[in-house]
């Protein structure tokens, strides 16, 4: 019997060949924890949910994947009145409508929105150093393993100073702790994709912030719906950051004044 050995951070996975499942769907439930700043609204953070529930799923096969939702998952607007003030809502970036895998190139293509604008984005697939802790579990029977790995990167922060609303910079720490299974060996996902040597059926990022569960796993998927998005402007990476950054200011320039502001998330 044929077997296949990846070597990933200090640890070792080790499994057979025979009888894995290389093309098929799986259907993932999303919960995002709401990080809510209030600027001059009094106690109107009481009126918001503190998480939102979505689903995606996950197509793959010949090496390649697509990650897309299943159902809108575009935050509604909300505005609300305590005691005869006018809260306005301003949501940050939502998340990835369409996510495209060329495992076998390292090429990722995202569909992505801003405002009532689309891009294309393209990059290469970025890893992290995964480690692998030793850990196992179950998820709909499919045996799978623990790897944990940091993400250093940056966000955006919006206070009130003065009367002046300012924005920063500042240095966002992601711990990320995923459950992938050899028993589909293909490195695909809810995020971080193509660093797997397996399907992520788990994950959960920064102590239960965005937590991704799979719900479904089944064989049959259509190989042609696995294509990558051609709807939108395209743009590099580090092109649609600096739009995005764009939009946030215009959106605080917009709402200055009109009562006050959460931001959710970001």
């Amino acid at each position: 019997m044929k077997k296949i050995i990846f070597t990933l951070g200090l640890g070792l996975v080790l499994f057979t060949a025979s009888g894995q499942q290389k093309q098929g769907r799986v259907l993932y439930e999303r919960t995002v924890q709401m990080r809510m700043h209030m600027i001059g609204g009094g106690g109107a953070e009481q009126m918001l949910p503190r998480s939102r529930t979505d689903r995606m799923e996950v197509l793959f096969g010949n090496n390649r994947s697509l990650r897309r939702a299943v159902a809108d998952e575009r935050p509604e607007a909300f505005a609300g009145e305590e005691r005869g003030m006018r809260v306005n809502i301003m949501v940050a970036a939502g998340p990835i409508e369409i996510t495209y895998l060329d495992l076998a190139e390292g090429r990722m293509v995202e569909q992505r929105e801003l405002g009532a604008k689309k891009y294309i984005v393209t990059d290469s697939i970025q890893k992290l150093p995964w480690k692998l802790t030793g850990e196992t579990m179950t998820i709909l029977n499919y045996p799978c393993q623990q790897a944990v790995a940091q993400r250093i990167g940056k966000r955006s922060e919006t206070t009130m100073e003065n009367g002046e609303m300012k924005t920063r910079e500042i240095t966002d720490t992601s711990q990320i702790v995923a459950w992938f299974t050899p028993a589909i060996p293909v490195p695909a996902g809810p995020e971080y994709q193509g660093q797997l040597p397996g399907m992520i059926l788990g994950m959960d990022i920064s102590d239960g912030r965005v937590v991704y569960r799979a719900v479904e796993v089944t064989e049959e998927v259509d190989l042609s719906d696995i294509k990558a998005p051609s709807k939108g402007k395209k743009i590099t990476a580090a092109a649609f950051a600096e739009e995005r950054e764009k939009l946030m200011k215009e959106m605080q320039r917009n709402h200055k004044g009109r009562g006050g502001m959460i931001r959710i998330g970001g």
